[in-house]
């Protein structure tokens, strides 16, 4: 598969919790995160092309609410290297400006610096 994505990926020391916003339960966790795509890890496949309405759980230190609720295009899933578990590359669909700059403070908290550990 031609790699399209626009902005470089982001490991994150931590894996924060994605919600299904819809039914409410922990569907996986966010592995990666730019403001235009993430890639999740979930004990299920996710359809590709499938639109999904997703929370991610907050920290006060990267803002005062407690969940980023946005949508997000499946583009791609595979089995992890550990095959009980699933690979989900995320299109991130229609944030605000306010938005984009939580994930950047994600992104500057949590990431790794050129993807290594600090």
């Amino acid at each position: 598969m031609a790699e399209k994505r626009g902005l470089k990926r982001r490991y994150l020391r931590y894996y924060g919790r994605i919600y299904d916003a819809k039914g409410g339960g922990q569907i996986g966790n966010l592995v990666d995160i730019t403001e235009k795509g993430a890639m999740i890890l979930t004990d299920h496949p996710v359809a590709v092309n499938q639109i999904l309405l997703l929370r991610l759980e907050l920290t006060a230190d990267i803002a005062h609410q407690p969940f980023l609720e946005f949508h997000a295009r499946s583009i791609w899933c595979q089995p992890d290297i550990d095959h009980r578990h699933y690979n989900t590359g995320l299109e991130i669909i229609g944030l605000t400006a306010s938005e984009e700059d939580i994930i950047r403070r994600i992104v500057a908290l949590y990431g790794f610096r050129n993807n290594e550990p600090a």
